[in-house]
């Protein structure tokens, strides 16, 4: 048997991922080992720790990109059957949510756009497809509640302007502030995105409701390191 396919039991306790978290704290594993405690076992051709490696490095050993993954994608690696590919996105989801639970706080308070994307980035960072959402508020700009609108490409005709002020006016909100992703990063607003806000926009004022605001969110990297692009900010609301 080779180097590479070792056997877990066969690993010195020190170089055991379950051990070495024992031992030395979380802090002390690599990403590879995390996940290999994730999965808690290999295949009869693989260890875990290697079918870890494997994962990562398929996701240009980036955990975003793994988190990107769904659950068919993941079952495609050999040795990922259901159970396998189910806890490694619902361990990536709560580590999602996390995140975002620790941005967002008890404020829930719009601002301004900084507050928007705290408000909303958990939901749509990571995605590999774009979505379209509402955040409605009171006359004090708290959020009453927040709603995905549209899946995929957001043109006039997949977000339903109807749907976005029909929930308005169902919560009684006096304000809307928008959000959509754009998974390939880039946060430039299409021609596509900019009539569309602008149609909210004047369907909304008939009804008196305000839109306050339009972010596009980008790739989300780290606590200090945010990306998106806010209309209002730029003037164009």
């Amino acid at each position: 048997m080779g180097k590479d396919n070792i056997t877990i039991k066969e690993m010195a306790d020190s170089d055991k991922p379950r051990e070495k978290m024992l031992t030395n704290g979380r802090k002390a594993l690599s990403n590879s080992e995390l996940l290999a405690i994730i999965i808690g076992s290999g295949s009869q051709k693989t260890n875990v720790l290697e079918l870890s490696k494997r994962l990562l490095k398929d996701a240009d050993n980036s955990l975003v990109e793994l988190s990107k993954k769904g659950i068919a994608e993941l079952k495609k690696e050999d040795g990922i059957g259901d159970a396998k590919a189910v806890s490694i996105v619902a361990a990536l989801e709560l580590g999602s949510r996390m995140w975002a639970e620790k941005r967002n706080g008890n404020d829930d308070v719009v601002k301004d756009s900084r507050s928007i994307y705290n408000i909303i980035s958990g939901d749509l960072n990571q995605l590999a497809h774009e979505e379209f959402w509402a955040l409605y508020l009171s006359n004090a700009n708290k959020l009453i509640t927040k709603r995905k609108i549209a899946s995929g490409g957001l043109t006039a005709t997949a977000v339903d302007v109807r749907m976005v002020l029909k929930t308005a006016l169902e919560n009684n909100a006096v304000g809307i502030a928008l959000a959509h992703n754009h998974p390939s990063g880039s946060v430039k607003p299409s021609k596509q995105d900019i009539e569309l806000t602008k149609t909210i926009k004047e369907a909304a004022k008939i009804m008196d409701i305000r839109v306050l605001d339009h972010i596009i969110i980008g790739e989300h990297f780290s606590a200090g390191n945010v990306n998106y692009y806010s209309f209002f900010d730029e003037g164009i609301l």
